[in-house]
Parts: structure tokens; sequence; C-alpha cells
């Protein structure tokens, strides 16, 4: 009877190890809110800022391991406070070449947060969606949804959560 617990308590710590090694999650944000200025390439608002380092915290146990935005300063400011807490670069992507993106994503290893833009967040989630329900676009007043987007062996979950949830 004790070699039979002992093997089902072996078995479980096995599988659910397994398991952990073959998750990973990306989370997929639209920049923090932005100066309301007529420059093309504005830096963030005081509400960016706070949204900006309030991500960091929801990210703060999350692992992550790579950070990904495009060049504007929007994004990379979006991303700033969650690079320096990890200590790890952002790398820039293309917003214009989603499927580059998306193959770097499958490839690369544990959780990675992925920094973009009202039009590129949506159509960047719905690649991990398969059959599923897509998103849309956000409306440019929207900034508080955080798309999780939870890669396993078996297939893909994608849950879009707003900064609330956590």
């Amino acid at each position: 009877m004790k070699n039979l617990l002992l093997a089902f308590i072996v078995s479980l710590l096995f599988f659910s190890c397994t398991e952990k090694e073959n998750s990973r999650v990306i989370y997929i944000v639209r920049h923090a809110e932005k100066e309301a200025v007529q420059d093309p390439d504005p830096e963030l608002s005081p509400e960016g800022e706070e949204r900006a380092a309030k991500l960091a915290q929801i990210l703060k146990e999350q692992d992550i391991q790579a950070i990904y935005s495009t060049d504007y300063k929007r994004t990379q400011l979006t991303a700033q406070p969650t690079a320096a807490q990890v200590g790890i670069g952002i790398e820039s992507y293309d917003p214009r070449n989603h499927d580059a993106l998306v193959e770097l994503l499958k490839k690369s290893e544990g959780n990675s947060l992925v920094v973009g833009h009202s039009n590129t967040v949506s159509r960047l989630a719905n690649y991990f969606v398969g059959e599923g329900e897509n998103f849309e676009d956000l409306q440019d007043s929207e900034y508080d949804f955080i798309y999780e987007v939870h890669l396993h062996s078996e297939g893909n979950t994608v849950l879009r959560k707003v900064y609330a949830d956590y």
C-alpha cells in the first residue's frame, strides 16, 4: 500500500512538473495612455506612467523572460518598468509583420510581454485563438486590456482581462 501511494505521489509530481515546463504565457498589452499632443511619437501621460508601473507590478511574479515592443516612445515606456524590474532588455518588433513576431513567440522559452497598439494587440492575440471567436481592435480610449495567451502542448487558451482582474 505504501509503495502504491509513493508511486502515485511521484507520478503526480512528474506530471505537474512536465506540464509547467510545457506551459508558457504571453502577455499582450496596448501601450499605456499617451500625452495629448500633436507629436506622432508622444511620451506617456502621468496616467500612462501609473499604468506602466501597474503592469510591472502585475507581472512581477510571472517570470518574464522576454519583452517585445514597437519602436515608439509610448510602447517602449510602457515596457520599461517591467524590463527594469526583471533585468532584461526590450526587443523591438515591426507591428506590420505579425507573422515574424508570432513565430518568434512560439519558439521563445519562458513567459513574454508584448506591447503594441490599439490596432495590433487584438490581431496578435487572434493568431493564437484558432477556431475561437476573434477579438476586435481596441478603441482609441481603451487601455485597460491584458491578453493572456496560454501556450500548452495540447493547445492554446486566450483570455482577455483588465488590469483590475489582477
